[in-house]
Formats: structure tokens, sequence, C-alpha cells
């Protein structure tokens, strides 16, 4: 075989070998990285309580038919505006309806509600970062411009009017709340892949000729994305309080789905007579928030570089 037929380039075959070599060192960094925030999770105290009261929540909802005494729906107007009592431990709204089993099945609501509008915020702010922070000039201009609009508005106040323009229903106030919160994404991985992208694992995957969208896949997003996520698990708490706040001015879930919103604009008018009606609901909504709230401070406090030790 003539030197023609076997023409290799050893040196830059070691150059890319150095390269592949640099990006599995980047994931196991990563990875170590993830083992290292668990670790101090752990030992974050509040953290875990809030984890904890998030776990119980979830287990409720999974086995709300097996775990609510009655029906969510089922009415005994014979024992309208009961107070607690041992037949019903948090009392019955106008209807008759257990007061008890409607929270547990509204936890499943408010599940729905708080991963779907948190994950499609997550997903568009996430993509539109990556596209910002990457290739800058006036994708990052358009997006920007975007972010600033959507921030100059209270996100109540941008929920009440695409929550207005669409048909009331679960669906399209997850959309809605969705739309309120992508920005904040949107913004913080915009940051994160700006200085990420300079990197020299970065300008390796360049010189070995890899595609625009496997750098951002691959390489950027797996480091940038996880401020992301403690912001997402702050975001949850948020989600919660709007769609309650929705729901109870009419434009989120309709009765009679057992939303605790919903419910805290039936008991409304029966405050002084049947205080019971929305009190626990708002309770399980403050205890809810309170849940995630801890777990994203945790979270945010075990990323904290200056924790590092």
């Amino acid at each position: 075989m003539s030197d023609n037929e076997l023409n290799i380039d050893f040196e830059e075959l070691e150059e890319q070998w150095a390269d592949e070599l640099t990006s599995v060192k980047s994931r196991s960094a990563q990875w170590d990285r993830i083992k290292t925030v668990v670790r101090r999770l752990r030992r974050h105290k509040p953290a875990v309580f809030g984890a904890f009261v998030i776990a119980l929540i979830f287990a409720t909802a999974l086995f709300a038919p097996v775990v609510a005494p009655y029906e969510p729906s089922a009415q005994d107007l014979g024992n309208t505006l009961s107070g607690p009592s041992s037949d019903h431990l948090l009392g019955t709204d106008a209807f008759g309806r257990d007061i008890l089993s409607r929270i547990i099945h509204g936890s499943q609501v408010s599940l729905q509600i708080a991963i779907t509008a948190v994950g499609v915020a997550l997903g568009i702010g996430v993509a539109l970062g990556a596209l910002a922070g990457y290739y800058g000039g006036w994708i990052d201009t358009v997006i920007q411009t975007a972010v600033d609009i959507t921030w100059s508005f209270p996100a109540i106040l941008v929920g009440l009017a695409l929550a207005a323009m669409l048909e009331p229903s679960l669906t399209n106030i997850m959309v809605a709340v969705g739309l309120v919160f992508w920005g904040q994404y949107a913004r913080l991985v915009r940051g994160e892949i700006l200085s990420l992208r300079e990197q020299d694992f970065i300008k390796a995957a360049h010189a070995i000729g890899a595609s625009d969208a496997r750098i951002i896949i691959r390489h950027l997003l797996p480091n940038a994305v996880m401020p992301a996520f403690v912001v997402a698990t702050l975001m949850m708490g948020n989600a919660i309080a709007v769609e309650a706040a929705l729901s109870f001015l009419g434009l989120g879930a309709q009765p009679p789905t057992p939303s605790w919103g919903v419910m805290l604009a039936a008991g409304r008018d029966y405050m002084r007579t049947a205080w019971w009606i929305s009190t626990f609901p708002g309770i399980a909504i403050v205890v809810f928030i309170f849940g995630f709230n801890l777990l994203g401070e945790g979270l945010r406090d075990a990323l904290d570089p200056k924790l590092n030790r």
C-alpha cells in the first residue's frame, strides 16, 4: 500500500482524541457536580422538609381516590354548610360536598397545573435562551426584547389577559401560566450560555466540526440548565398561586372541578357562617407553595459556588 493510499494525519488524529477526552472530562465534572449538589441538599434541613411536604402532596394526589373519604362531587343536600366533625373532618360546603375530599382531589389539579405550566415555560425559555446566548446578534436582540416586554407587565395581569382571551379551562390556564414565566428561564439560560460558549471544550467541539445543534444540546445545555431547574422549583409555587387567583376570578378551572381556587371563590360568601369552606383550601395552597419554596431555596444554596467545600 503506497503512502498516497494511506494518508493519515496523526497530529490531527491526536488533537481529535484530545478534544473528545476534554468532552468526557466535562461530562464527568458535571456528574460530580450533581452528586455534590445532592449531598449538600441532604444536609439542608429546610429543603429536606420541603421535599417531604411535596412528596406527601404528590402521594396524596396519586392515591386520591383511595385516600379521599368521599367523592369530590358527591352532594348531600341534607348536610350543607356542616362544620368540621367526625363524619366530615373539614366540614362541607353549600352543596353538602366534603371539603377534605375536594382538597385531596384538588391537589391533582394543582399539581397538573404546576407541572405542565412550568414545563411549558421551561421548554420555551430554555430553547430561546440557548439560541439567544449562542448566536447573539439580531436573534438575541429579538428574544431579549420579547423578554423585556413580558416583564414590563405584572405576571398576574398577563395571566388575566391571556385567560380572558381564551375560553376558561384547565388546558388554557396551563398555557397562559406557562407563557407568563418563560422569560425568566430564557434570561437565565442565555447568561449561562454566554459564559460557557468561550470555554475550551466548546472551542474543541468547534474544531472537530461539531454542528451547532450538537454543541448546544450535548455540550452547552447540560452545563447551563441546572440553575433553570432551581428557578422551576420556585416557580411551581408561583404557578399554583396564579392558577388559584385566576380560578378564583372565574377565568381558570370551572365548577364543579375541585380546584383550590374554585373552592376559595365558593366560600367567599360564607366567611362568617362557614369559614372552613375557604380556610382549609387556603391553607393547602400556602403549604404547597411553602414546600416548593423551601426546596427551591435549598437547591439554590446547594448550587452556590461560595459553599464549595
